[in-house]
């Protein structure tokens, strides 16, 4: 059971100190990675629902697509409340030890922007995560300001850009509605971390978290960059999931080329950053496609296998 008594820095540090439990993008750990994220965004600034950035209230940075596969620092901004949804090609299971992974952006060690994690195993039914936040209560934590990662547990964003806070199923494990050896869906909540009674949000020990506010831009709020699965994958999962397919080059001006590692003949289809379809088509092992009339930036390529109903998710550059 966690301690109700408030102790400073009492829980693991940065990426790199010691005793750390932040985990790299690229660990070897990670077997999978989210495919599917929908999400409902929350105000620019919570305190002044007019308060308008870039002619809108709510945050607008990034889409969903960006909080799907290996995170890459191109993310989804929640804003103040904001939720995100996100489910995989496979169920998630409780083993020993953590047991899925989410990523934020932040640019330093200090400069956290936290979200509760709750999981579900219908989609309709979430349990949170307990979380404990040490931060001081007695004066806000300005739009710039830093946060001790010591204080904080069980709270996504606990680590910088390409670090993982991991979870651990098995704390829910005496949890109502839900089925932890039967996970579908992972939601992402952000932490308003305001000190004012109206917006103010609690840990499970009933301490107030304080981080960064306001951050009233198309930004603010937690940025989600990805949530991965650990250990090895459960039985059966490999024959469920399709294979790998590379994009090269990758940035690319006038053709991409896509290389499956199977022979088995799959769907693609190349949405833009509003999730809009531009191409779609099929191909066996390798395929040439022409995007030299794409307009430059970034589009998200979706790979299918049809008779599995599987689907695979890369990000695609186009300069």
């Amino acid at each position: 059971m966690l301690s109700s008594e408030v102790v400073s820095g009492q829980y693991p540090g940065p990426p790199g100190s010691q005793g750390t439990t932040a985990i790299s993008k690229d660990s070897s750990v990670f077997y999978a990675w989210a495919v599917k994220c929908t999400v409902t965004r929350g105000f620019v600034n919570i305190a002044d629902t007019n308060f308008l950035y870039n002619n809108s209230n709510r945050a607008s940075y990034g889409n969903v697509f960006m909080a799907t596969d290996i995170p890459d620092g191109l993310v989804l901004s929640l804003g103040d409340g904001g939720i995100a949804t996100v489910s995989f090609d496979t169920i998630i299971s409780d083993h020993a030890g953590w047991d899925f992974a989410v990523f934020e952006n932040s640019f330093s060690n200090g400069f956290l922007e936290l979200a509760y994690v709750e999981v579900s195993s219908d989609g309709i039914h979430f349990v949170r995560f307990p979380s404990v936040s040490l931060t001081q209560t007695q004066q806000q934590i300005g739009t710039f300001d830093t946060i001790d990662t010591r204080n904080i547990y069980n709270l996504a964003g606990k680590y910088r850009l390409f670090y993982g806070t991991p979870f651990d199923l098995y704390q829910l494990k005496d949890s109502s509605n839900i089925d932890i050896q039967h996970i579908t869906h992972i939601r992402i909540i952000d932490v308003v971390g305001c000190l004012q009674d109206a917006y103010a949000r609690y840990d499970s020990q009933n301490h107030k978290i304080n981080d960064p506010w306001p951050t009233p831009f198309d930004t603010g709020g937690f940025d989600l960059d990805g949530v991965g699965l650990l250990h090895n994958a459960p039985t059966g999962v490999d024959d469920k999931k399709i294979p790998d397919v590379s994009i090269l080059p990758n940035p690319c001006f006038g053709e991409a080329r896509f290389f499956a590692h199977t022979s088995v003949r799959l769907n693609f289809e190349i949405a833009d950053q509003m999730g809009r379809t531009i191409l779609h088509s099929t191909f066996s092992a390798s395929t040439i496609v022409d995007v030299s009339n794409l307009t430059p930036g970034i589009y998200f390529v979706s790979f299918i296998n049809p008779e599995k109903s599987t689907r695979l998710t890369k990000k695609l550059l186009k300069y």
